[in-house]
């Protein structure tokens, strides 16, 4: 059937139609499970992601950088190396990145270099940088790929990169599946410690486990609005022991008590949406079931949030956290220019209740299943 579907790359959005494939009858995993690979450790602020002798232990709350990429507001250098110290201090000691996000890189390369100069060797060990390589579907050799990663390695100042996250516009090109054997190839090199993926739908994830691909994590949208990775992912990755990062939680700052009783209807009424985080997740909303169930979404967290003495970003988190095979979730950060470090640490001494939970079912059960409307995972941004 014809849906819409949000498509294009990761600050600039339009609406296509798109025909979604129904799920396959009587589907036979060829995938072997293995292992529980995700430990959380006792402080629960932190998960160990893990497949065979990979392993990386990242916090569970991920500082997301797309916000340097442009669009939220001048970044000044110094100010937002700062600013990643204060959260690295703070205990958020985990940054989210990609070669596309502006001067992301850039700047972990300047932070990096002041936690050797300024941080004992042990907190050293606690900062890990993940960052995300975003390729047009060329014809992907060992020596291009070896090329790009080696870019990515100096604009960090890192000689292995903790986590690689790969994303693929296009699976008509099968090309995804050199790409990630060259980054396998680097990874034995000792250049890669870990490899991820970003936006990868159940069935694609599914042939790259397949393919012997030693994915320790996929990287997708999740938000209370936005359940379709425990529709169909979940169940795979639980399977497999691959665990899911995911971005969008907090819907850009929508899932928050600014847009609570903000009337949108009226021009200039309500608060601007003007970030492309903003407008994207806008348009979830308006596929999900439009502004005024968003509303009763945010007044039942608003609710539960007033009971835990927290912020409606903070359950919006948490309440992800807590799904199946999610490993960490992202909520991004506008350094030099706000910091959200005391709601986000309040994520972990938090504990949502089964009354809790219920209230936010109530709502969720009313909105459209976005697994029809857009697709799978990642199909926001490709045509499946």
């Amino acid at each position: 059937m014809a849906t819409v579907l949000l498509r294009r790359p990761f600050n600039k959005f339009s609406f296509n139609l798109i025909d979604v494939k129904p799920k396959r009858d009587n589907e036979v995993r060829k995938v072997k499970a293995r292992p529980f690979q995700c430990m959380v450790t006792e402080d629960k602020r932190r998960v160990v992601v893990q497949n065979g002798k990979d392993s990386l232990e990242i916090c569970r709350v991920v500082n997301g950088m797309w916000q340097t990429s442009g669009g939220w507001g001048r970044i000044e250098r110094d100010s937002a190396v700062a600013a990643m110290l204060q959260y690295a201090d703070a205990g958020l000691t985990t940054f989210d990145m990609a070669d596309i996000y502006g001067p992301a890189e850039d700047l972990y390369g300047i932070f990096i270099n002041r936690v050797r100069r300024e941080r004992p060797p042990e907190f050293l060990e606690t900062v890990k940088g993940l960052t995300k390589w975003v390729p047009q579907p060329v014809k992907m050799t060992s020596s291009f790929v070896r090329e790009v990663i080696d870019v990515s390695r100096k604009r960090m100042d890192v000689a292995s990169l903790d986590m690689l996250q790969f994303h693929w516009w296009d699976y008509s090109n099968p090309g995804y599946l050199d790409a990630l054997k060259h980054l396998t190839d680097l990874k034995e090199e000792g250049k890669i410690k870990t490899i991820a993926l970003t936006n990868f739908d159940t069935e694609r994830l599914e042939i790259i486990l397949e393919n012997g691909i030693p994915v320790v994590s996929n990287q997708v949208q999740h938000s209370i609005v936005d359940m379709r990775p425990q529709q169909k992912m979940a169940e795979l990755c639980q399977d497999t022991g691959v665990k899911l990062i995911t971005y969008g939680t907090v819907m850009g700052g929508l899932l928050s008590e600014k847009f609570l009783d903000a009337n949108m209807a009226i021009p200039f009424a309500g608060p601007s949406l003007n970030t492309p985080s903003l407008q994207k997740y806008k348009m979830m909303v308006d596929a999900w079931g439009g502004w005024s169930l968003f509303q009763a979404l945010l007044k039942t967290l608003k609710k539960v949030a007033s009971k835990h003495g927290v912020s409606i970003p903070t359950v919006a988190v948490k309440y992800i956290l807590d799904q199946p095979a999610v490993g960490g979730s992202m909520v991004g950060v506008r350094l030099g220019l706000a910091d959200h470090i005391k709601d986000t640490n309040a994520v972990f001494s938090l504990v949502l209740d089964e009354e809790d939970v219920s209230s936010i079912h109530e709502v969720q059960k009313k909105g459209k299943n976005l697994l029809g409307v857009i697709g799978d995972c990642g199909d926001e941004y490709r045509r499946a």
